[in-house]
């Protein structure tokens, strides 16, 4: 009987090892955020799949150059084992596009309110192919750096018309005092060989946009083939602040 015993259980242990052997693990979401708002934009999101067993990692882009924003994204990524799903806002979204050429274990991309450059196009020449954008009306004088660029913020007054008319004041104000800058040369810079010709990509964004016309953002789109488009009606440009369970639902969909 003790022998019987011991067998069922080493042949149980087998059959379970083999199991967890075939079950692959839960990608990592890597949630890159967009000039002016900072990681914490990705608050309301990042506890969801958190919750549903992802690990979380929401990277502290830089905002001085595509090239530069990418490499420091693409080493992130480079440094998580297993599967990577890249989530990005708005500018955030022309950074995950170039970060993940060349890494294998990103699986998919979200972008979020977010630019999807094709190669040789820049920011700001995209949000400017649909009328419907105001950001440049909306923008404090820029700041001169002493490497010869500039910072670019939003007007404080202006800030919640623009970028979050559908956060409550309170968190808005927040945020228009907490602003990360963003060099305008990054918005200005061309981009390479996109990487959503290569990986599948998911896309959610406001009708309400105030900053990439809402036009704009379903050509992205339709033209990178997003498996799954969602449009909520009259969000803002931070979709992912007033809507965290829509965006959260979209990324545990391009997880799975």
């Amino acid at each position: 009987m003790n022998k019987l015993t011991a067998t069922l259980a080493i042949a149980g242990a087998l059959f379970s090892g083999a199991s967890l052997a075939q079950s692959p693990a839960k990608p990592t979401v890597v949630l890159v955020h967009a000039a002016f708002p900072d990681s914490s934009s990705w608050n309301g999101v990042a506890q969801i799949p958190r919750k549903d067993g992802y690990r979380v990692v929401a990277a502290a882009n830089p905002l001085r150059s595509v090239s530069g924003d990418a490499a420091y994204v693409s080493s992130i990524v480079e440094s998580i084992e297993g599967p990577v799903v890249l989530v990005g806002h708005s500018y955030g979204g022309q950074v995950i596009t170039t970060a993940a050429n060349g890494r294998n274990n990103v699986k998919s991309l979200v972008y979020v309110a977010a630019f999807a450059p094709d190669a040789g196009e820049a920011a700001a020449e995209l949000a400017g192919k649909f009328p419907g954008g105001t950001l440049g009306q909306a923008l404090a004088p820029p700041v001169k750096l002493a490497d010869g660029n500039v910072d670019l913020y939003i007007d404080q007054s202006k800030f919640r018309e623009q970028f979050a008319q559908d956060v409550p004041v309170a968190e808005a104000t927040l945020m228009a005092m907490g602003q990360r800058p963003i060099t305008e040369a990054a918005l200005t810079e061309k981009a390479g060989n996109p990487a959503w010709k290569s990986l599948s990509s998911w896309f959610i964004y406001g009708e309400g946009d105030r900053n990439i016309p809402a036009q704009a953002l379903g050509f992205m789109a339709q033209r990178a083939g997003s498996k799954h488009t969602v449009v909520i009606k009259d969000a803002s440009h931070v979709v992912m602040v007033s809507h965290p369970k829509e965006v959260a639902a979209l990324i545990e969909e391009a997880a799975k």
